[in-house]
């Protein structure tokens, strides 16, 4: 098994802070109100060990944003909420123009912007202090039953590793959590240390 070292993990939830931050503040303009965010910790599975019960998601529905991106490695980029909250994120996101129970039609077109949001301001911000260029897709939002859609991205993306990121959202008073999931190949997890190594070597 791949594994990260303290201070490859270290750096890695720094860099991925300078995004969430960025993302917050785009957020912050988008729905008129303080949005925090930020990523307490970085984790390192197996693709095939991840279920909804080793990402604590205690809901029967899941809602997941996608991206690909392509670079130095290549790799998906998974937004994933459970439904609920995804639907409280919306609501706060359109405000007061939309009722709670007309949240639902909205959800596909806010969640993609809201996993574009914060997604890119990752990417970005991995791409400015590591020295890189990535190009991404655009975003893809999927909802279904929480195991299902699991099996679903990790069969889909075919690659072993899988980079976790939790995510801590507040908007206004409301709290969320969700996951940043990055699915990637061995060798793409190695290229990405490389560089993550040669930013430490830079401290």
């Amino acid at each position: 098994m791949n594994s990260l070292s303290e201070l490859q993990m270290d750096a890695l939830t720094e860099i991925f802070n300078i995004g969430a931050g960025r993302a917050a503040s785009s957020l912050s303009e988008i729905v008129g109100e303080e949005v925090k965010l930020s990523v307490p910790r970085v984790q390192l599975y197996q693709s095939s060990e991840i279920n909804a019960d080793v990402l604590s998601l205690n809901s029967p529905r899941l809602g997941a944003v996608k991206q690909s991106f392509s670079g130095p490695f290549d790799a998906d980029a998974m937004l994933l909420f459970t439904e609920d909250r995804a639907l409280e994120i919306v609501h706060d996101m359109m405000g007061s123009q939309v009722g709670i129970e007309d949240v639902a039609e909205y959800e596909q077109e806010a969640m993609c912007e809201l996993g574009n949001i914060i997604l890119n301001a990752c990417l970005s911000s991995m791409a400015d202090v590591l020295d890189l260029t990535l190009d991404s897709s655009l975003p893809v939002y999927s909802v279904g039953a929480t195991d299902a859609l699991l099996r679903q991205i990790v069969s889909e993306a075919n690659q072993p590793v899988m980079l976790v990121l939790h995510i801590d959202l507040a908007i206004e008073k409301r709290h969320s959590q969700g996951y940043l999931v990055f699915l990637l190949s061995s060798s793409s997890l190695q290229k990405l240390l490389v560089h993550v190594d040669r930013f430490i070597s830079g401290i």
